[in-house]
C-alpha cells in the first residue's frame, strides 16, 4: 500500500515527530511504501506550510495518487494562533477538500479542543462536518473517544482506540548499571527522574518540591530535558525550575536536548519514573517507561489516567499525593512530611523532631531566609540570594501574533526588517541578568565559607 504520512518529522524536537518516526518504521515493516510530508525542513520526502487554508488546500492536490492518508493530528499544524471563528472554519473547510481528495484518510488524534465542536458559529459547523468525513480517527484512550463522538457528532465505528506505545522499540541495550556508569549516576542511589520537553503544563516543579527532604535519605532526582520554544513564559518556568532545583539538596537539572538512545539511557538507569503533569492528553514518556518495566507515579490528569488506568507498575496520585508516593518509593513513609500531625509510635519522639526540622528548613529554603544548621549556626543558600532576580523571566520579543487578519504578517516582516537591532540588545540584557545571578550566588558562597573560617577553633 502506498501510504502518505501527514506529519511533524525529526530532527525537529517534537514529541508528534518522535511518534510518527516509530509509525513509519511499523508500516514499513509491514511492506508499506511510505512518504512523509511535514511541515518544515526536516528528513521527511515532502514539505509543505500547512497553517492557514492554504496549506491543506495545496494538499488536496498531493493526495490523489496515494492509497491512503495518514494525519498526526494536532490543531498547531493547521491553525493559527490565535484564530478568529471565520479564520478556524476556513482552515477546517480546507482540510475537508483535503480528506474529500483522498482515496482514504486516518487521523491520529493527539490533541483537539473539544468545545469547538459545541459551538453554533462557524468555527463548529466546519469543524463537525470535517471530523465526520475522516474515515477512521484513532485515539489513545476511551474518554477521548468518547469526547470525539459527542462533540463533532463522529460516528463510533469511525473511530479506535489504539495503545500510544503499540508501535514503540526499545533504543538502547545497556544495562541499568551500564546506563548509570554512563551518565555519572551513583549504583546505590534510588533515582527518580522526570524527562521531557521543559513547559510549565509538565509541572516538573512539582516533582522537586514533592522530593525535598529525600536528597538526605540516599535518593536523587533528575530532570531531564530542554525548553521546545523559546518562548518567554518558558523560559521564565526554566529559570525558575533552576532555582528551585538548586535550593533542594539531592535536585538535579540537565537542561540540555537528549538523542532518542539517551532518552532511553536515562529510563534505564532510573528507578522510578515520575510524571507530575498539570496536563495532558497522553503520554508517551509513560509507554516508554513501562517499555522497560520501570516503576512509575504519574497525576491523573486529562487523558492520562485512563492511558495508565490498571497498568502494572503505575501509582497515580492526586497532586496532594505525590510526595507520599515519592517518599513511600524510598521506602520511607514515616518519614512524609505531611505527616508530622498524625499518631507516632512510642518512643518515636527524635523521629518526630527529624521530620520538623526538615520541614522548617524547606519553609526557610523557599523564603529566602537562612537555614539553621546542626550545630546552631545559619547557612546562606546561594540559590536563594539570586531568586528574586531569577523570578524575573528573560527578555524576549514578543509573539508575532494577533487576532486581525493580515497583522501576524505584518508582525513578523518588521520582526525580521528590525531583527538585527533588536536581537543583540536582547542578548546583551539576558547576559547581565546572568552574570548578575551568578555574582549574587557567587558572593553568598565566599560569605558562607567566610562564616565556616571563622568558626574553626584556633
Amino acid at each position: 500500500m502506498r501510504i502518505l504520512m501527514v506529519t511533524p518529522y525529526p530532527p525537529l524536537r517534537d514529541g508528534i515527530a518522535a511518534y510518527a518516526l516509530q509509525t513509519v518504521a511499523a508500516l514499513r515493516r509491514e511492506g508499506d511504501e511510505v512518504e512523509v510530508l511535514s511541515p518544515g525542513p526536516s528528513a521527511a520526502h515532502h514539505h509543505l506550510d500547512l497553517i492557514g487554508p492554504r496549506g491543506p488546500l495545496v494538499l488536496a492536490r498531493r493526495v490523489r495518487g496515494y492509497d491512503k492518508v495518514v494525519i498526526q493530528f494536532h490543531p498547531d499544524v493547521f491553525y493559527p494562533l490565535p484564530a478568529t471563528p471565520a479564520r478556524h472554519a476556513a482552515v477546517s473547510l480546507a482540510l475537508l477538500a483535503a480528506v474529500k481528495a483522498a482515496r482514504r484518510t486516518e487521523v491520529v488524534m493527539h490533541e483537539i479542543d473539544y468545545s469547538i465542536g459545541r459551538r453554533r458559529g462557524p468555527d463548529g459547523l466546519a469543524a463537525r462536518r470535517l471530523w465526520r468525513q475522516v474515515d477512521l480517527v484513532r485515539l489513545h484512550t476511551e474518554i477521548e473517544r468518547r469526547n470525539l463522538i459527542e462533540a463533532f457528532g463522529v460516528r463510533p465505528e469511525r473511530t479506535e482506540v489504539i495503545a500510544h506505545g503499540a508501535d514503540f522499540i526499545r533504543r538502547t541495550a545497556m544495562t541499568r548499571e551500564e546506563a548509570r556508569r554512563s551518565l555519572g549516576i551513583p549504583g546505590d542511589e534510588l533515582v527518580f527522574l522526570a524527562i521531557g520537553f521543559i513547559q510549565p503544563h509538565k509541572a516538573f516543579d512539582r516533582a522537586v518540591r514533592a522530593f525535598d527532604g529525600l536528597g538526605t535519605q540516599g535518593a536523587s532526582l533528575h530532570t531531564v530535558g530542554s525548553v521546545r520554544v523559546d518562548e518567554p513564559q518558558h523560559l521564565a518556568y526554566l529559570s525558575e525550575l533552576q532555582a528551585l532545583v538548586e535550593a533542594t539538596p539531592g535536585a538535579h537539572l540537565h537542561n540540555q536536548y537528549v538523542s532518542d538512545e539517551q532518552f532511553d539511557r536515562w529510563l534505564v538507569a532510573s528507578d522510578v519514573v515520575v510524571l507530575p503533569y498539570r496536563n495532558i492528553w497522553s503520554s508517551g514518556v509513560l509507554e516508554r517507561a513501562l517499555l522497560y518495566d520501570r516503576k512509575v507515579i504519574a497525576t491523573a490528569v486529562g487523558g492520562l489516567s485512563h492511558q495508565a488506568a490498571a497498568r502494572p507498575g503505575v501509582t497515580l496520585v492526586d497532586d496532594d499525593g505525590l510526595a507520599a508516593a515519592m517518599w513511600r518509593a524510598k521506602g520511607e513513609a514515616t518519614l512524609v512530611p505531611d505527616a508530622v500531625e498524625a499518631s507516632w509510635p512510642a518512643g518515636g519522639e527524635r523521629l518526630r523532631e527529624q521530620v520538623q526540622e526538615q520541614v522548617v528548613a524547606r519553609a526557610t529554603r523557599r523564603r529566602g531566609l537562612p537555614v539553621r544548621t546542626g550545630d546552631g549556626h545559619q547557612a546562606v543558600v546561594p540559590a536563594q540570594v539570586s531568586l528574586p532576580l531569577r523570578r524575573l523571566p528573560p527578555l524576549g520579543p514578543p509573539p508575532a501574533t494577533s487576532a486581525r487578519p493580515g497583522v501576524s504578517l505584518l508582525k513578523r516582516l518588521v520582526r525580521r526588517a528590525t531583527g538585527w537591532q533588536v536581537d543583540p540588545l536582547v542578548a546583551q540584557v539576558n547576559a547581565l541578568r546572568e552574570v548578575t545571578i551568578q555574582a549574587l550566588e557567587r558572593n553568598a558562597q565566599l560569605e558562607r565559607e567566610a562564616a565556616a573560617r571563622d568558626r574553626r577553633p584556633g
